[in-house]
């Protein structure tokens, strides 16, 4: 007899995860299912801004204000997760010639402003001295308090709480059907892909928090979400150019975005179209990083001389409201659909729409929507709880204080998980040896990602971690870090089959970018590890 639960919620993206820890926080008994791992799909294939909203302070006032709000109360509650990058929005030269000149920058300041946005212009020269990577033409230029949060850190840290609150998590764990009974979804049916194993699960209520692929979700209910799958490339680049979020004053377009993180920086994006069928396996095209690549030199001029790591793309799960082709003018607003009022069918709730810098606010109105048809008053506390491994005091003065001198894993460690750091044990003989010596993963971190965060392979590991994900590309760390995992797992004879699946997703990402420098780091990764191609993907 399986357990039985207040709610459910399908899909393990920030949304989904956002939802979970609001529910348990409320006291609910909460389940998640997510087919792959989490942050898998759109949360974990965005350039990682915390946005101020300003970027949609011309377009669309009501996403803009959302997005302030939720800035500060992120700020507070998930310190661990963000960096304070400051922001600049510049205006170039060129940019007078299409309407988007400093006339334009006076607008976009005065709607920033009506938002409740700091944003101050400053000279030009100013703006080089704050940001020494800008485009040194600019004539234009204004502060705005964006930054960069890590997505993987901020959904991992939702999930953790939502655990520590009571929620089970089915992570690789496939949705099949809804259990509808006289009208009313009851529960779900799953399937474990590792056992093949099909459970059901019952609950009064339903979330589809399924992203991209919530109109899927709705479809197996008999009804219908109008969804528009906008794809969005990025570029991953070797090193840190900027220490401050770059925008582009004008109207959203592509490659109009430049954010640092950790020892990378990430230009994005592009928005496309693209059949539903293709959202599972994003591909990115040879045109989109040479668009990608000239827009960013626009922002910065020495990215044309920086070594790309690795393309990637994500799928938008925007409602689709107009025949807009690029997807750039539907509103990035929230979604939430009781389906009982919209379609007759009780039980299932569907929580779609805005984007990483509102999961919270989204979670909050999903979950009061869940408690309204529970007939519970439980209050929403994510806006003041801080999320495991964040908090108001110094994480750094907390690791000194704990370690004294932290050496460079603790230190790096600290960076990744906040305040939880301090739980990793470093007392063993081998817990500070390095596994990655790029990003400065131990084996201690790697054990306690496998024992509280979820972790059953490399690319997990890498989500929670960083793993392979610094300038060498797991080069030199993927074997050493697969034996660790594959015996910490107590599975010492799959550390080949972790390897090659794991370089066979770095292979998708490097593939597009095969040039120069990459090129070579392709060509030399296939020397290490086995002569010839070792790899399955076909590009």
């Amino acid at each position: 007899m399986e357990k039985d639960y207040d709610v459910i919620i399908i899909g393990g993206g920030i949304t989904g995860a956002g939802t979970a820890r609001d529910c348990a926080l409320r006291g609910l008994r909460t389940l998640l299912v997510e087919r792959h791992d989490i942050a898998d799909g759109a949360t974990g294939r965005n350039h990682g801004l915390l946005h101020s909203g300003a970027r949609y302070a011309v377009k669309d006032a009501e996403s803009a204000t959302e997005c302030i709000k939720e800035n500060r109360i992120l700020r507070n509650i998930a310190s661990a997760c963000i960096e304070d990058t400051g922001g600049l929005f510049i205006t170039l030269p060129e940019d007078e010639k299409t309407g988007y000149g400093l006339d334009y920058q006076k607008t976009f300041v005065d709607a920033c402003h009506k938002a409740g946005i700091d944003a101050e212009v400053i000279s030009p020269e100013k703006a080089r001295a704050m940001e020494p990577s800008v485009n040194p033409d600019l004539i234009g230029a204004v502060v705005v308090p964006d930054g960069a949060v890590d997505p993987f850190r901020l959904c991992s840290a939702n999930v953790l709480d939502a655990r520590l609150n009571g929620a089970d998590v089915l992570q690789y764990t496939t949705f099949e059907r809804f259990v509808i009974e006289q009208g009313r979804v009851c529960g779900v049916i799953v399937r474990e892909q590792a056992s093949g194993r099909t459970r059901q699960f019952r609950a009064p209520v339903t979330v589809n928090a399924a992203g991209i692929w919530g109109h899927y979700v709705a479809s197996m209910a008999g009804v219908t979400i109008s969804m528009y799958p906008a794809k969005g490339a990025l570029l991953v680049f070797g090193h840190r150019v900027n220490n401050m979020v770059i925008n582009r004053c004008r109207k959203s377009a592509d490659g109009d975005i430049l954010v640092p993180g950790d020892s990378v920086c990430i230009i994005g994006t592009t928005s496309t179209k693209v059949p539903f069928e293709e959202c599972d396996d994003m591909r990115v095209t040879r045109e989109e990083v040479e668009l990608l690549l000239r827009e960013g030199c626009a922002l910065c001029p020495s990215l044309s001389s920086t070594r790309i790591l690795r393309a990637y793309a994500g799928v938008r799960p925007l409602v689709a409201s107009d025949d807009d082709p690029t997807g750039r003018s539907i509103s990035r607003g929230i979604v939430c659909l009781d389906h009982a009022k919209r379609d007759g069918i009780e039980g299932l709730i569907s929580i779609t729409g805005g984007k990483l810098m509102t999961y919270r606010l989204m979670a909050e109105q999903a979950a009061d929507m869940v408690c309204s048809k529970l007939g519970s008053n439980a209050r929403c506390r994510t806006a003041q709880q801080p999320l495991p491994g964040s908090g108001s005091f110094s994480i750094r003065k907390a690791g000194e204080g704990r370690w004294h001198h932290p050496n460079m894993g603790q230190k790096a460690a600290i960076g990744r998980q906040g305040l939880r750091a301090l739980d990793i044990s470093f007392s063993g003989k081998d817990d500070s040896t390095l596994v990655c010596e790029c990003e400065h993963v131990t084996l201690g971190e790697l054990r306690y990602a496998v024992s509280n965060l979820g972790v059953t392979n490399l690319s997990d590991l890498r989500r929670r971690t960083r793993i392979g994900m610094g300038t060498c590309q797991g080069t030199y760390c993927i074997y050493k870090a697969a034996a660790a995992l594959a015996e910490v797992l107590g599975v010492p004879e799959k550390a080949e089959e972790f390897a090659q699946e794991y370089l066979n997703e770095r292979w998708k990402g490097m593939c597009p970018v095969a040039w120069g420098d990459t090129l070579r780091e392709m060509e030399f990764m296939q020397k290490v590890y086995k002569e010839g191609r070792p790899y399955s993907y076909e590009g």
